[in-house]
C-alpha cells in the first residue's frame, strides 16, 4: 500500500513539475527579449573610450573578476611565449574584425586558443586511445592523434573564418536596404552623420550586423579628427567590395560637395542592376546544375515506372512459355 501511495505521489509530483516547466517555457517564449541592448551597451563603451582617449574603466568590475582573471592569464601566457608579432598581429586583428570581434581581449583569446587547442586535442586523442586500450603507435592510433592535432591546429582559424563569412554574407544582404534607407534620409534633408546614425538605429532589429557597423562608424565620425579615416575604417573592418563602393561614394560626396541624395540614388540603381544580373546568372546556371541530379535520381525512377510493367509482362510471358514447353 505504501509503495502504491509513493508511486502515486511520484506521479503527481512529476505531473506538477512537468506543468510548471511547460508554463515556464511558454512564459519564456512569449517574453519579447531585446536583442539590441547588448550591442548598444558595447557601442556605448566604445564611445566612452573615444571620449576619454583611453580604455574606459569598467563600472561593474566585481562581476567580471573571473573573466578578467582568465583574460589576464591568457595575456600573460601570450606575452611570455611572444606569440604576437608584427604582421601576424595585424592579420589576426583584421580577421577578428571581419568576424565582428574587435576587442583586444578577443585577439588575446584567439592567439591563446590557437596555441593551446593542438595540445588539448592531442591530449584528448591520447586519453581516448588509453581508455579504449588501443595501441598509440600502431593501427588507428597515429590516425586519431594526427586528426586531433590537425583539428586543434586549424580549428580556431576555421571558427574565425566561418564567423567572418557569415557576417559578411549578412552585411551583403542588408546593404541594399541600408542604402535605400540612406537615400530616404538624404532626401529628407539629414546630414551624412545623422543619416548613418538613423539608419543604424532603424536596422538594429532587422540587420544587427549592419546596424553595428553603421553605429560604430557614426561614433568614429563624431570623435575622430579625420572623417575619411572613420569611413575607411568600415572598409578595413569588413573587407567588402560593395561596401567599399558605398564608402568611396560618401568620401567623394564629402570631398567635392556632391549632393548626397543624388550620389546614393545612382549607387542604389547600380546595386539593383548588379543584383538583377546576379539573379539572371544563377537562373542561367540552373539547367546545368540540375542535369546531374536528374540523371542520378529522377531518370532511374522514371525509367523504372515506364519500363517496369513491360519488363514484368515479358518475364511473365517467358515463364508461361517455358511451362508450356
Amino acid at each position: 500500500m505504501n509503495i502504491l501511495v509513493n508511486q502515486n505521489d511520484m506521479l503527481i509530483i512529476s505531473a506538477a513539475a512537468s506543468a510548471v516547466m511547460a508554463l515556464l517555457a511558454v512564459w519564456h517564449g512569449l517574453i519579447a527579449r531585446d536583442p539590441v541592448g547588448a550591442r548598444l551597451r558595447n557601442l556605448a563603451a566604445i564611445r566612452d573610450q573615444f571620449n576619454a582617449g583611453v580604455n574606459a574603466p569598467r563600472a561593474n568590475r566585481a562581476r567580471a573578476n573571473l573573466k578578467q582573471s582568465s583574460i589576464t592569464f591568457m595575456r600573460h601566457a601570450v606575452d611570455k611565449l611572444n606569440l604576437m608579432r608584427g604582421r601576424q598581429v595585424e592579420r589576426i586583428r583584421a580577421n577578428l574584425a571581419r568576424a565582428g570581434w574587435r576587442s583586444k581581449d578577443a585577439m588575446t583569446a584567439y592567439v591563446f586558443a590557437k596555441g593551446v587547442s593542438p595540445l588539448v586535442t592531442l591530449g584528448g586523442g591520447l586519453l581516448f586511445l588509453i581508455v579504449k586500450g588501443h595501441a598509440l603507435l600502431s593501427g588507428t592510433g597515429p590516425i586519431i592523434l594526427g586528426f586531433g592535432a590537425i583539428i586543434g591546429l586549424f580549428g580556431a582559424d576555421l571558427v574565425v573564418k566561418n564567423a567572418g563569412d557569415k557576417r559578411v554574407k549578412a552585411l551583403t544582404l542588408a546593404l541594399p536596404d541600408a542604402l535605400d534607407l540612406m537615400v530616404i534620409c538624404a532626401d529628407a534633408g539629414l546630414s551624412l552623420d545623422a543619416a548613418i546614425k538613423r539608419v543604424g538605429m532603424e536596422m538594429a532589429t532587422a540587420a544587427p550586423e549592419m546596424s553595428d557597423e553603421l553605429l560604430l562608424t557614426s561614433i568614429e565620425l563624431s570623435f575622430l579628427p579625420d572623417r575619411q579615416v572613420a569611413l575607411q575604417n568600415m572598409i578595413v573592418r569588413t573587407n567588402m567590395t560593395k561596401l567599399r563602393a558605398l564608402i568611396n561614394c560618401l568620401i567623394q560626396s564629402e570631398r567635392y560637395g556632391t549632393p548626397l541624395a543624388n550620389a546614393l540614388r545612382v549607387l542604389s540603381a547600380e546595386f539593383r542592376e548588379t543584383r538583377m544580373m546576379a539573379a539572371e546568372e544563377k537562373a542561367a546556371r540552373l539547367p546545368a546544375i540540375m542535369t546531374v541530379p536528374m540523371i542520378l535520381f529522377v531518370l532511374p525512377a522514371l525509367f523504372t515506372v515506364i519500363i517496369g510493367p513491360a519488363a514484368l509482362h515479358i518475364i511473365d510471358t517467358l515463364a508461361a512459355n517455358r511451362q508450356a514447353l
